[in-house]
Parts: C-alpha cells; structure tokens; sequence
C-alpha cells in the first residue's frame, strides 16, 4: 500500500519536537503537537512564532499566520494520532517512557501511520518492539536547531521495510534537508557515535581540573569550531546529554557513565533551559576566546573523533564518505574525521590514543583494529 503523507504527529514540545512541528509546518504539512500540559504547549507555540517571525523578516517565508493555523496543540494523545500519517516521538531520552508511548499509540493509529523516532543514541529495533508495526518503525533523528540544520539520519530496525525508508527519504526532502542512511543500527548512530569519546575526554578535562568549560570551548572555537562543546551541551540540555551518556554506559561500556553532568543536574543546572549549566543563560553568554589554552589539545578531540569513526566503519554502520557528510552537516565543520586523518600518518594517531588511553585509564580510548594496523591509510585510498 501507498503510503502518503499529510497529517504528521509529533508527540513532545520541547527543544527538538516544537522545533519538528515548526519545520513541518513550514514545508505544507497538517501538524498535530501533543504535550502533557498547556503549559509547555504555550510555550513551544510562544517559541515557533517567535521563530516564524524571524524568518520572515528575513525573507525565507511569507505568512506567519498561515502556518501556524497548521499546527494543532494538543494534550489529547488520540487526537493527536488519530488519523495522523505519520508520527514522529520527540520526548525525553528515556527508554522505558518511548516504549510506553509507542504501545499506547500502536493501539490507536491507523494500520498505514508509520512511527518515527527522533532518539539520538537507542536501539531503533528494540523500540520498534513496543509495536505491532515493526515495518513501518524508523529512527529519525533531527539536529538542533530544527528549522535551521540540514541534516537527518534515518535508521532501520530489524524489521524496518523498504517502502518505509524511502517514504521517510523523501518526506525529509519535503522539508529542505539531507537524509543520510544508516547501513547497520548501533547506538548513537553516526554523529553522536563518533563524538562520544571525545565527550567522555572533556569531563575527563573539568574532574582532573586541566582546564575550565570556558577554557576548552575557547580552544575549540579558535580551532574553527562554529559552537564550543560545552556550550553547544547547554543548549541541548545537560538531561538529554546526561541520558544519552547513560544509555552507551549500559549500551557500550561504563566507562561513559557522567557522574560530572549527574552532579550538576542533582544542582539544579540543566543549561539554558533552567537559566543555568556550565554557563550562566540569564543573558546570552559569550566565549572569551583569549581563554583558548595550550592544556588543551584540540588534536586529542580530533583523533578520538577519527578513531569512533574508524570503529563504524569496522562495524559496517556506514563508510568514510558518509561519515564525513554527516560530521560536516551536524557541526559545520570544513572536514569530516576521515578527511583530517589524511594529514597524521596512522602511526601517530595510535600513538597518541595509546597515550590517552593510558593516561585516563579509558579502554575506549584505545586505537581501532584498522588503526593499530596502520591500515587506515589503506582505508582511505579509494575514498574521494
């Protein structure tokens, strides 16, 4: 059966699902936004025509009025799902909570509703299973900001058909923005994979006291970094950052587990969402990029990042190409880890993580078998 999208469901309101139902709406879609409360319905509604506003003072759309009469705020969950075409899960990164609403949901949409989930870092197959529609159960995972990121990574389940990917391939094109595809699903998926290790480095940084937030984002930043990392945590969210890094502790090994993030969280500082994370969000903070520090050397970040990518392409999650793609899309970055990699021999990248590895007692830190070889170069060669 054809599947044709019209009606598009998200369920949460929050940073990433008002920021879907924004972007939805924008590209002709009926949208359906559930929340649990008025209050943060008012407030994701607040924020899309705040954006709407801005967009089209700069020209990109023309009535403001006119997509918003698309969106439908609601705390209903069936009329949300009702009818809807295709459903796409933006709550917190809480598996059993997914799971949940995925079974409650399965009971009420249609037979055709294919449900999306905008997870960075789960099992697509293992939430699939809270359904009886596994064929029609897909991972798409969106960056933020929403409107404004060009890149979505689409990944199937077990069970995932064919006709869904390409439906969901070309409903992301709908809304002006690149689809890449999974070859294999594995925790993290592209992008937040390859950056894992790296995160675990820097809040190795703050517990050995080598050097502050500020210090790290400023080093980063003068590296040519559009946002720093631990700026760029704020605004996600230190929650969704910490479940995240919770899940790969389960997932990968426990040397992911953020009892750096735990405190501040128990504190009350989940970023720019509570006014407070590593910066203080009652006014836009501003990186002092003279704090850039020689503590801290950005090539650590960097090898780390091509060392997680060497590991999925051993994997068989995805290839050097699209890696890069997505590295490039997700950060605005110039070069992917691959295309950096051409520029340090294999010898002493290994023996740089060998040395991280050591000095942080981190096993994930050690060199990827292509790697240790001293076949990555091999790796690359046929690669554009």
């Amino acid at each position: 059966m054809k599947i044709k999208i019209e009606k598009v469901a998200v369920f949460g309101a929050g940073e990433m699902g008002h920021g879907i139902a924004e972007n939805c709406a924008i590209a002709g879609y009926e949208v359906w936004m559930r929340d649990l409360t008025d209050e943060a319905l008012n407030r994701a509604m607040a924020r899309i025509k705040e954006g709407l506003l801005k967009l089209q003072a700069r020209g990109i759309i023309k009535n403001t009025e006119e997509i918003l009469e698309r969106i439908n705020p609601t705390t209903e969950l069936e009329n949300a799902i009702k009818d809807a075409d295709l459903l796409i899960e933006a709550i917190p990164e809480v598996f059993e909570q997914k799971v949940n609403l995925f079974s409650e949901c399965d009971k009420i949409a249609r037979d055709e509703c294919i449900f999306a989930t905008n997870t960075s870092t789960m099992s697509i197959t293992r939430l699939s299973e809270a359904t009886k529609r596994r064929d029609r159960f897909i991972g798409m995972h969106f960056f933020t900001p929403v409107v404004v990121m060009e890149l979505v990574e689409l990944t199937k389940g077990e069970k995932t058909s064919e006709e869904t990917l390409k439906v969901c391939e070309e409903f992301v094109k709908t809304l002006k923005k690149r689809p890449i595809v999974l070859k294999k699903e594995t925790p993290g998926f592209i992008v937040n994979r390859v950056v894992a290790p790296a995160s675990v480095l820097r809040l190795c940084i703050l517990e050995k006291g080598i050097a502050t937030p500020e210090e790290v984002d400023a080093t980063c930043r003068k590296a040519g970094y559009v946002i720093g990392p631990f700026e760029l945590w704020d605004y996600i969210g230190l929650d969704v950052v910490c479940n995240a890094m919770k899940y790969y502790a389960r997932e990968l090994s426990p040397e992911y587990e953020p009892k750096y993030l735990e405190r501040m969280i128990k504190e009350g500082k989940l970023g720019k969402k509570s006014g407070m994370g590593f910066y203080d969000w009652s006014r836009r903070p501003e990186v002092d990029l003279s704090k850039a520090t020689d503590r801290v050397d950005i090539r650590d970040f960097v090898f780390l990042e091509i060392n997680e990518a060497t590991k999925l392409v051993e994997m068989g999650v995805s290839d050097p190409e699209t890696i890069d793609s997505a590295v490039k899309l997700a950060y605005g970055r110039k070069k992917g880890p691959f295309e950096i990699a051409r520029d340090y021999s294999d010898d002493e990248i290994c023996r740089r993580l060998k040395e991280l590895a050591k000095k942080f007692e981190k096993r994930i830190f050690e060199p990827a078998e292509t790697i240790r070889k001293g076949k990555l170069k091999e790796l690359l060669k046929n690669t554009s």
